[in-house]
This record gives C-alpha cells, structure tokens and sequence, in this order.
C-alpha cells in the first residue's frame, strides 16, 4: 500500500491528499509574506497557486 493510502485525509474521492514540499528557506519566506498579504495560511497560499497554474494552463491548450 503507497503512502496515500495511509492518512484518514487521503481516503475517499473529495478528500484532499497530502503532499510533502520542500522549500529553500527564501522562498518560503516569500510564500509566506504573499500568504499573509492574502490573508491564507501557507498551505492554502500553494493550493490557490497551484490551482490557478492548472486553470491558466487548461484555458491555454483550449485556445
């Protein structure tokens, strides 16, 4: 069994997964200050990033 399968927060279909990140410690920093100006924790600071790349990039291969 892979390590999704091992966290109560990885099972079923909405549930989130979790994913281990390593950051050089400035741009950590700098995520963090953005977070902050957003009014985001860190971790919803890279989820909003990431998915907005993904939309960016799904509107861009429609056109």
């Amino acid at each position: 069994m892979g390590r999704e399968g091992n966290s109560a927060e990885g099972k079923g279909e909405g549930a989130k997964k979790q994913v281990p990140l390593r950051l050089s410690p400035k741009l950590w920093q700098e995520l963090n200050a953005w977070a902050e100006d957003d009014f985001r924790s860190l971790n919803g600071q890279i989820e909003y990033l990431l998915t907005e790349c993904v939309r960016q990039r799904k509107k861009r291969d429609r056109e």
